[in-house]
């Protein structure tokens, strides 16, 4: 799987991290997952098209001692789609720039 990871976090940074995910992103029906909606604007034209299939997600993993933010673009309502592929530059960049938006809000140095 690509991702953006970052990692040695501090258990007080843990703690920021959960309290956050929280209460600002949607949990997924695993501990520690979590869904976060990528911004319309952003859809490539075949996601664009495919209306039955959005919103379209990437998934953010927290453990104690990393946040992994997948590369993965994905819907929740399909298993299997051709809208389904890994993120193109422009929505990479913005998952990256979502990831560490959260650390700069929370003041946690990596």
């Amino acid at each position: 799987m690509k991702q953006y990871v970052i990692d040695e976090l501090r258990p007080a940074d843990y703690e920021k991290l959960k309290t956050y995910l929280e209460q600002h992103v949607s949990p997924g029906s695993l501990p520690g997952i979590y869904w976060i909606a990528l911004e319309q604007k952003l859809l490539n034209d075949l996601q664009a098209a495919h209306t039955e299939c959005r919103p379209f997600y990437f998934a953010m993993e927290l453990r104690s001692d990393a946040l992994a933010s997948e590369f993965l673009i994905r819907t929740q309502n399909r298993l299997r789609c051709d809208c389904i592929g890994y993120a193109m530059e422009e929505q990479r960049q913005w998952i990256i720039r979502f990831a560490d938006s959260i650390f700069e809000r929370l003041e946690i140095k990596t």
